[in-house]
């Protein structure tokens, strides 16, 4: 197969990207900078210039493949979580609606954390319409689903990590680093589930020559880690002291990343290991923690793309 993928070079569509390559199909990515494109182009792969905005390039380029993969997602600014949801759903409909009546699929990224705290997310769950501007797509998919599309979602959880991550845990250490203390709120007993980037990325294949219209998989090894022990892990390797930060101030302590770091989200795979023979094998979030992959100097947390 000929596969665009969005988000190429980013943390988890450069891992999916290699998956289809050792699975033999040609891949084409999108790059919104040069950097990026030489970077597609080191790895043997064909470019399309642009960006996520460019609904006409996102059409002509998903018309040309044979599936679309859209990892791609702008993390430029975390505060603005309605327009960039917005504009991830916008090329998803443009996907669609290239690959409407074609039996050609379209898999997208998606997350776990979107449904009631406290309870289990599995791949049955819609998350409600309010629950975050992403879980629109949700409802895209099923929508999309129903007119005969091929789509389904890979969602994650709050935390791929692994050798390089630059997402929400990473900006966790940072912020223990320069304030002195890991902190984790209120009791820390709320539960984040994790994957390594090294299990995610199969599920982009699996989804792409596997699942059927409306499917959904989770690509969540660990159902739920305590935050506590996530900040814990994050002071033994810093070597400063963990801390409860009241609820009240998590905001204030941990910036954007807060309201997240305070939410009770497992989740569950149980579903998608059973249907698609996926069986996560690499070391855990705190095993990653452990190894010093995040608490590295030269580290510096930014982008989740």
């Amino acid at each position: 197969m000929r596969v665009f993928v969005t988000g190429a070079t980013g943390w988890i569509g450069s891992a999916a990207v290699t998956e289809l390559l050792e699975a033999g199909h040609d891949v084409t990515g999108l790059a919104r900078s040069e950097q990026s494109a030489a970077k597609l182009r080191d790895r043997g792969i064909d470019v399309v210039r642009g960006t996520l905005e460019d609904v006409g390039t996102l059409k002509e380029a998903a018309a040309g493949t044979d599936g679309v993969i859209h990892t791609a997602y702008n993390h430029d600014d975390f505060n603005r979580f309605a327009e960039a949801a917005a504009l991830n759903q916008r090329a998803i409909e443009a996907f669609a609606e290239v690959l409407q009546g074609t039996d050609k699929p379209l898999v997208f990224s998606s997350g776990t954390g979107m449904g009631k705290p406290g309870q289990f997310a599995t791949e049955a769950d819609l998350p409600p319409r309010d629950s975050h501007p992403r879980a629109g797509s949700e409802y895209a998919r099923v929508e999309m689903a129903a007119k005969g599309i091929r789509v389904s979602s890979v969602r994650h959880p709050p935390t791929v990590h692994g050798d390089g991550d630059h997402g929400f845990v990473a900006i966790l250490t940072q912020i223990a680093r320069t304030s002195g203390v890991s902190g984790y709120v209120g009791a820390g007993s709320n539960r984040w589930p994790a994957v390594h980037v090294l299990d995610a990325a199969p599920l982009y294949l699996k989804a792409l020559t596997q699942a059927p219209a409306g499917a959904v998989l989770n690509s969540v090894a660990e159902e739920g880690i305590p935050t506590r022990e996530i900040a814990e892990a994050i002071g033994r390797a810093l070597g400063v002291p963990t801390q409860s930060i009241e609820p009240s101030q998590a905001a204030e302590h941990f910036g954007f990343l807060g309201m997240f770091f305070a939410l009770d989200v497992p989740a569950s795979s149980e579903l998608t290991r059973a249907t698609y023979d996926w069986h996560p094998t690499h070391p855990g979030l705190l095993d990653d923690l452990n190894a010093g992959y995040y608490t590295r100097e030269a580290r510096t947390a930014g982008t989740l793309s």
